[in-house]
């Protein structure tokens, strides 16, 4: 089956010279859940404002549903639900008329019904009849989440969606997106809560200045790039790490009263065993052991630290 979204050879040069983003290839299978991650200022914005024709592009092609965003655009368009960072709606329409509306946009016949149970399903029902400037903004941000949905899009990017959200905005947020996943929708989301797109995504990309670092299934880049922690509280602690454990990579922590041992938990030989041997050969006495795996987040800092 062909992807949703193909981007090939994308690049965005401005007229200062600035490139946002250089020459991104990616593609987005239908019905995944994918979670680009990237620091402030490292293209994923402006990835989404191709895609969704609000920022016309320099060189490349970018295709939705086997339509081109830049010759075909209205079809191209239709098939996209976007929920921007910032709130952006006529504050003085109801939310039920603002969700309408933005249905209407795309060509939608009126669907009552649809709207309805979108709204239930944002905890909006009850506010239907309220006037945008009337809500808080995490119910602000919930009508934007709605307007998205309003046509029934195919692909639906949520760019920062749960950024400065209360608990209960983001637990909602994420039981919505696990329905929609299940009714065939394909989503693409931006976050900094690594947690969340380590929970949530089938897929992982990771995007710094302007490029693609890597794109791979969550569970094959964490066995890939993953480490293991070995902590060792220690009996006594240290000034330095002794000249006979130089053949382990450690390191002391917590005022030398932790020695930190970190390695490749898929290699056939850890060396965990042989260090704890030599520990005991050379009288080091630890009270206390504690094993780790690398998180979602610890790679991503890998990866964006690394030299370009």
């Amino acid at each position: 089956m062909p992807p949703i979204l193909s981007v090939a050879a994308a690049t965005k040069r401005y007229k200062s010279g600035l490139v946002a983003l250089d020459h991104v290839d990616l593609e987005i299978q239908r019905g995944e859940i994918f979670a680009l991650l990237g620091p402030n200022g490292a293209g994923k914005t402006t990835l989404i404002s191709l895609v969704c024709g609000t920022v016309s592009i320099t060189s490349g092609t970018i295709t939705v549903d086997g339509h081109d965003i830049a010759t075909d655009y209205r079809a191209a368009r239709a098939k996209i639900g976007l929920v921007p960072q910032e709130v952006a709606v006529d504050i003085f329409a109801t939310v039920f008329g603002t969700v309408s509306f933005s249905r209407g946009l795309f060509g939608r016949a009126p669907n009552p019904a649809y709207i309805e149970q979108l709204l239930r399903d944002l905890s909006l029902w009850d506010k239907r009849d309220s006037k945008i400037i009337e809500l808080s903004g995490g119910m602000k941000r919930r009508v934007m989440i709605a307007k998205a949905l309003s046509h029934e899009p195919d692909l639906l990017f949520l760019d920062e969606p749960t950024a400065g959200v209360d608990v209960n905005l983001r637990r909602d947020m994420w039981a919505l997106v696990r329905k929609l996943r299940e009714k065939g929708t394909t989503i693409i989301l931006t976050t900094h809560y690594i947690e969340e797109a380590e929970e949530m995504a089938d897929r992982v990309g990771v995007i710094d200045h302007g490029r693609v670092l890597l794109v791979e299934e969550k569970a094959a880049l964490m066995r890939k790039l993953g480490k293991r922690r070995l902590t060792l509280a220690l009996q006594e602690p240290m000034e330095a790490v002794p000249a006979a454990l130089a053949a382990w990579p450690l390191t002391l922590e917590q005022d030398g009263s932790q020695l930190v041992y970190t390695f490749d938990a898929e290699a056939e030989d850890t060396g965990m065993p042989s260090l704890l041997r030599r520990m005991g050969e050379l009288g080091i006495d630890y009270r206390d052991l504690d094993t780790s795996r690398s998180s979602l987040e610890d790679i991503f800092v890998t990866l964006v630290e690394r030299p370009a």
